[in-house]
C-alpha cells in the first residue's frame, strides 16, 4: 500500500448501519480537513490522466463534486456535475441505476458534452459501479467519450469494475 493510501486509510473513519441497517459509510469529512491531505489526494487523483487530454471532468453528486471542480482545474478542463433527478435546472438526460441499498437516477445537461469530448470521471467511492456506470452511460449517449474513473477509494469487495467492463479505472485506496 501506498504512504498515499496509508494516509488517506488512516484519515476516512467508518460510519456503522447508515445510511440504513448493514452499510458501513465511508466517512471522507476528516480527510477534507487535512489541507495538505486533500491536496495531495487531488494530485494523485488526476495525475493519471495528465497527457490524457481531457476536456471535461464528470463528478457525480455529491461528494465527487468535492474532487472534481479542483481535478478539473488542474486539468485545464470544463466540470460537468451529474445529480440525482429534479437538481439541475436545464434540459436533462437521466438514467437509473441499482446502489447497494436501493435504486437511484441520475442527470446531466443535455448541453454539457459535445460529441468527441474526452471526460474523466470522478468520485469519491467505487462500491457497486452502479453509480459510475450509469454516468458512463450519460456521457456517451451524448457521443463523448470517456477515457476512465478516478475515485478516492475502491470497495473491491463489491466488484465494482465489473459494471465498468474495460473501462479504465484508478483509484489510491482498494479496500479488499
Amino acid at each position: 500500500m501506498s504512504s498515499l493510501a496509508l494516509r488517506v486509510q488512516r484519515a476516512i473513519r467508518d460510519v456503522p448501519d447508515f445510511p440504513k441497517p448493514g452499510i458501513t459509510f465511508k466517512d471522507i469529512t476528516p480527510l477534507l480537513a487535512d489541507p495538505a491531505l486533500l491536496q495531495d489526494v487531488v494530485r494523485a487523483m488526476q495525475a493519471p490522466f495528465a497527457l490524457a487530454e481531457i476536456t471535461h471532468v464528470v463528478a457525480m453528486e455529491s461528494r465527487g463534486f468535492l474532487f472534481g471542480v479542483p481535478m478539473a482545474l488542474s486539468l485545464g478542463a470544463a466540470f460537468v456535475p451529474v445529480r440525482k433527478p429534479g437538481k439541475l435546472p436545464w434540459k436533462t438526460a437521466r438514467e437509473g441505476y441499482a446502489l447497494e441499498y436501493g435504486d437511484d437516477a441520475l442527470e446531466i445537461h443535455t448541453d454539457a458534452l459535445t460529441p468527441g469530448a474526452r471526460v474523466l470521471l470522478v468520485d469519491d467511492v467505487l462500491a457497486t459501479g452502479g453509480t459510475a456506470a450509469a454516468a458512463a452511460r450519460l456521457v456517451e449517449r451524448q457521443g463523448a467519450l470517456v477515457v476512465g474513473l478516478s475515485v478516492l477509494m475502491e470497495l473491491a469487495f463489491l466488484r465494482g469494475r465489473d459494471a465498468l467492463g474495460d473501462r479504465r479505472v484508478e483509484t489510491i485506496w482498494r479496500v479488499s
